[in-house]
């Protein structure tokens, strides 16, 4: 019988390989394959399914495999757990794999999207552009704390704190004085690199057709914008809005019992970075409300009135997360409604 179905749990150089026929009897099992012989591996075998968890290196091999005529599958690691026969195999590379192989297999399955070279160079860009911004956040704490310990408090505001330290410099001691002006040099740095990451971005969103659909949208710019594209390309993978909206935990989580809801705070799964972004749009939106009259303005600004601030925001930002989905799934068929 031919093999129908391969799990692959990856690794830097040993990889597991468990595969099973159409009987669903183990075909192919190879605990451990050295990294230079799994592609041959894998493209000697017939067309199959195969599965993997969505981990470092998983998109690379995914692109590589379907070059042979392979339907791969990218899998969260906490929906494999469950099928991993602890009790019997106890955790290890096999039996990551044969989890894996069973894992894909199932009707109900969550899949994480494929990105090709373009989408993960983009969103390189994004993590390295957010990698430098939490390093200034931290330089400028670093900063705060240390000249606190000689009596000079500044605002927490940023540009509060380069425009007054300047005045207590030389009031610090020393070798004090050198450090901190070391690490101003250093927050001017950083800034300059972010600036020019941010000018990339913008070149990228408006070379794109999607994201120039996506940023007429209220709360979506070009940030938002490449991060989103380069996540979920099209958005093929999700069957409607309200999916992408739970992949990003803006939905309730449910505590249901009984015949009776009881829906808590948001469950803030998936990407973080792209909630992050969203929610700092929608409150953009809020606090450019004003006098605006258009439909979406209006809902927005009831909403403010009958739930508060931060419950409003994160409507919004779901709200734009669904319209999202559509834009990148109608293209230009999808328009919104500004009567």
């Amino acid at each position: 019988m031919s093999i129908i179905t391969v799990g692959i749990d990856l690794a830097k150089n040993i990889f597991a390989v468990h595969s099973v026929n159409e009987a669903s009897k183990p075909e192919l099992v190879k605990p451990k394959v050295a990294r230079a012989d799994l592609l041959p591996l894998i493209a000697n075998l017939p067309p199959c399914l195969i599965g993997m968890e969505a981990c470092t290196g998983a998109h690379h091999w995914a692109r590589l495999f379907r070059q042979h005529g392979h339907t791969v599958r990218l899998i969260a690691p906490k929906f494999v757990t469950p099928y991993r026969m602890s009790g019997k195999r106890g955790k290890n590379d096999a039996a990551d794999a044969a989890a894996i192989c069973e894992a894909v297999t199932r009707p109900q399955m969550r899949f994480v999207p494929i990105k090709d070279e373009h989408q993960q160079a983009t969103l390189t860009l994004h993590r390295t552009r957010q990698g430098f911004v939490e390093e200034r956040t931290a330089l400028y704490n670093r900063i705060r704390g240390l000249i606190a310990e000689f009596g000079v408090v500044l605002p927490q505001k940023v540009e509060r704190l380069r425009h007054e330290i300047g005045a207590h410099l030389e009031d610090l001691p020393g070798w004090a004085n050198r450090c901190v002006g070391d690490m101003l040099s250093h927050a001017d740095r950083l800034n300059e690199h972010i600036h020019e990451y941010d000018h990339a971005i913008a070149e990228i969103a408006r070379e794109d057709a999607r994201c120039r659909r996506l940023m007429q949208l209220p709360g979506i710019g070009p940030t938002s914008a490449t991060a989103l594209v380069s996540s979920i390309g099209q958005g093929h993978d999700f069957n409607h809005g309200r999916q992408l909206a739970a992949w990003l935990g803006f939905v309730p989580g449910q505590y249901s019992s009984g015949g009776k809801a009881r829906l808590g705070r948001i469950t803030k799964a998936g990407d973080g970075y792209i909630r992050s972004l969203l929610v700092l749009g929608a409150r953009a939106v809020l606090n450019s409300l004003k006098d605006k009259q258009d439909r979406f303005s209006r809902w927005a600004r009831s909403l403010l009135e009958r739930r508060g601030y931060w419950r409003a925001t994160i409507a919004i930002a779901a709200k734009n997360a669904r319209l999202c989905w559509a834009v990148l799934k109608y293209g230009e068929e999808f328009k919104l409604n500004a009567a």
